[in-house]
């Protein structure tokens, strides 16, 4: 079902939790503050956290703030008004946004339009394939609005077969600095398949490779006409891309590929993309279709011949602060800016939009969003402003019970089972670039919000476009990073927390 669009939280259908609570359309009254605990000796004998810091390894700039939920107060920080790149943790911000916007129920939903009478099972007019901006829509999900295609009695369609993709905006890549073939970089529209990505599959018999590009799940494995792959005979770049009349035509060097595999490549053309699925699947229910058209616009009185929705909103949000997917983070956005009457004619000015309703919300006066999933590097956030907002919704039952939760390591980096620290939080990770930010309950169950972020911008601008996937050191710099913020979780747990 759709929800009316509403300024409030209406939160007590999240999974996993009772979230009902206030508005968030007005700053905190009270903004963090500084206060002095009483502690031990032996708290006192650990100092500040400036030390593990300056041992990290790490070049760059390092921001940390950390704050108790109860009493709102300050109790480190470190660079901590300093602006800096949030990488996924601004996903964070996105999911309030979008629940403040649509509310944790809305659903979004993908429709076949008849424009025309359907006679004796024959369609005498066009058929529309409406996208909703469902950010999870599947090859399963196609499957199944073919099979109610049919079970509304069509069985042809005279006219042409056409795809709305118009309910969001096209945005070709979400970040156009990143390499043509990364996965997480695809296309946007108001249409979504498979997260816009298509699976490119090599097996290698002897001297030669077969190759294909599908839309698979694990319920079906449509072949695409809409992605092409060819084989070159050169050793770089490994892949090269090239758009042609609406088809994205790739090639890879044959000397790259080693022996089986395969991976997800971006889609640049989602409405053809997933109108071309779409025509297999309805051949397999017997109805043929003309090859798929994209259209600027519906038809007006027109008949919904079916359609499939998404699960809610709360459940999708769940799931992108686990994986981070940023095409479902791009897509909410965008939804929710349009739902609140904003620009959403690009991510820089949705995530402008963004930036103001934080503003406004939690007084983060020094946030500077330029999308909504942090693949853009230009994006700004204060540790500080983001656990002042923390603990505002915290203290409204919001976020937590969807972030994702984030296990204790040991210096080897292995889980330590039972640990009595529980962190529930969103990871952000690009090259040189890394930031966590949440909640963790002390073993006396003190609870702290806390942000971590770092940055080494002079190096990530120094990486050319073409190596900007895994680039020389950023495995190894990210790493120290992750390693530093466990470090500083387990000194909060000892330090505030008994």
């Amino acid at each position: 079902m759709t929800r009316a669009v509403s300024r409030r939280f209406f939160l007590s259908g999240l999974v996993g939790a009772g979230l009902a609570g206030p508005a968030l359309a007005n700053a905190p009254s009270v903004s963090l503050r500084p206060q002095a605990r009483l502690v031990g000796a032996a708290k006192r004998a650990m100092g500040g956290p400036e030390s593990l810091l300056a041992n990290s390894g790490l070049s760059g700039t390092i921001s940390i703030a950390v704050a108790d939920v109860k009493s709102g107060a300050l109790l480190e920080g470190v660079n901590a008004t300093s602006g800096q790149p949030p990488a996924s943790v601004s996903k964070a911000i996105t999911a309030l946004y979008a629940l403040d916007a649509l509310g944790a129920e809305h659903r979004f939903h993908t429709r076949l339009i008849a424009d025309g009478p359907v006679q004796n099972g024959v369609l005498r007019g066009d058929l529309y394939l409406a996208g909703g901006g469902d950010p999870t829509l599947d090859t399963d999900g196609l499957a199944l609005l073919a099979a109610r295609l049919k079970e509304a009695g069509v069985r042809e369609v005279q006219g042409a077969f056409r795809v709305y993709d118009g309910a969001l905006p096209y945005i070709r890549s979400i970040d156009p600095g990143q390499p043509d073939h990364v996965g997480y970089s695809p296309a946007v529209s108001g249409i979504a398949l498979n997260f816009n990505r298509v699976y490119f599959e090599w097996k290698r018999s002897g001297s030669s490779y077969a190759i294909s590009m599908d839309a698979r799940t694990a319920k079906y494995r449509p072949e695409v006409q809409s992605a092409r792959m060819g084989l070159a005979d050169r050793q770089l770049p490994v892949y090269s891309y090239a758009e042609r009349d609406g088809v994205d035509e790739w090639s890879v060097a044959r000397g790259a590929l080693g022996q089986n595999g395969g991976r997800w490549l971006p889609v640049r053309s989602p409405g053809l993309y997933a109108g071309d699925v779409f025509r297999t699947l309805a051949r397999s229910q017997g109805i043929a279709l003309k090859a798929a058209r994209l259209s600027g616009g519906l038809p007006g009185g027109a008949t919904v011949l079916a359609q499939v929705s998404s699960e809610p909103l709360g459940r999708i949000l769940r799931d992108m602060l686990k994986w981070s997917t940023n095409i479902t983070a791009e897509m909410v956005g965008l939804a929710a800016t349009q739902a609140r009457g904003g620009s959403a004619s690009s991510l820089e000015a949705s995530g402008r939009a963004m930036s103001a309703w934080a503003k406004s919300s939690f007084g983060m006066t020094q946030i500077s969003l330029v999308d909504h999933s942090g693949l853009g590097d230009a994006s700004r956030m204060s540790a500080q402003e983001l656990v002042q907002a923390l603990v505002q919704v915290r203290r409204r039952g919001i976020l937590r019970p969807i972030l994702k939760p984030i296990p204790i390591r040991d210096e080897r980096g292995r889980v330590q089972e039972n640990h009595p620290i529980k962190v529930d939080a969103k990871t952000g990770t690009l090259n040189f670039v890394s930031g966590l930010g949440g909640y963790m309950t002390a073993a006396d169950g003190t609870e702290l919000a806390f942000a971590i972020f770092a940055a080494d911008t002079d190096i990530r601008a120094r990486i050319k476009r073409q190596d900007r996937e895994v680039p020389q050191g950023a495995r190894t710099w990210n790493g120290k990073a992750r390693r530093l913020q466990q470090q500083l979780i387990q000194r909060w747990g000892a330090m505030y927390g008994g």
